[in-house]
């Protein structure tokens, strides 16, 4: 409960603190994120991390098949 709170506060304070900074701020970050995103170095650091998350899903994924027997059924153990 006190996670959803913080959330709501959270985005109310932003919203107020965004309206106060009003349209002029907003372009200008708009036009830093573009400027950033169409960047070589933007697209080096996207592409690394990228290759991280797929690295650990695959690592993730191995995991998984391994406690469940390479991805087969696990065999039922009767005493």
């Amino acid at each position: 409960m006190r996670f959803r709170a913080g959330i709501v506060i959270g985005a109310g304070v932003g919203y107020y603190l965004g309206a106060m900074a009003g349209r002029e701020r907003y372009e200008q970050l708009s036009s830093f994120v573009r400027r950033a995103r169409g960047s070589d170095t933007f697209d080096t650091v996207e592409k690394k991390a990228r290759a991280v998350l797929d690295l650990g899903m695959e690592r993730a994924r191995d995991a998984v098949e391994a406690k469940m027997g390479n991805g087969s059924e696990p065999d039922l153990v009767l005493n």
